[in-house]
């Protein structure tokens, strides 16, 4: 049986939630960015990385961007999915963190899935069936 982890930042509660639904939807241990270490990332055979979009649409810079970077040149062959919410922007930085993680090397699972600020019953639906459909690569 596959090994999955839902790793992610949160600042509002937006992404966590996101994280808990798409960790469900997987059957995937779920963490945030604080509680786990590259190591420990990199011993499961697939992980959905959850980070919002923060100031200039950018990744979340003093605690994500920096694991997110290391872990980057390790992630070749592993499959990825990444998903997050936003309040602003048209989610450039999701389609600038897709080509950053295709870059890797990694399997890049579908495009990012993006919510507009805090995920409504429908959103969280979404964030299951996006967790059952990577699940089942």
């Amino acid at each position: 049986m596959k090994k999955i982890a839902v790793i992610y930042w949160s600042g509002t509660g937006n992404t966590e939630a996101m994280a808990k639904a798409v960790a469900v939807g997987a059957g995937a241990d779920i963490f945030s960015v604080s509680e786990i270490d590259i190591d420990e990332a990199l011993s499961y055979d697939s992980i959905a990385f959850g980070c919002p979009s923060m100031g200039a649409e950018v990744l979340e810079e003093s605690e994500f961007d920096p694991f997110f970077t290391v872990i980057e040149s390790k992630l070749s062959d592993k499959n990825v999915a990444l998903f997050g919410s936003y309040g602003w922007g048209d989610g450039e930085w999701m389609r600038d963190w897709e080509v950053r993680t295709r870059a890797t090397g990694a399997n890049l699972f579908e495009d990012g899935l993006i919510i507009n600020e805090t995920p409504d019953s429908e959103g969280i639906d979404e964030c299951i069936a996006f967790g059952k459909r990577f699940s089942s690569l």
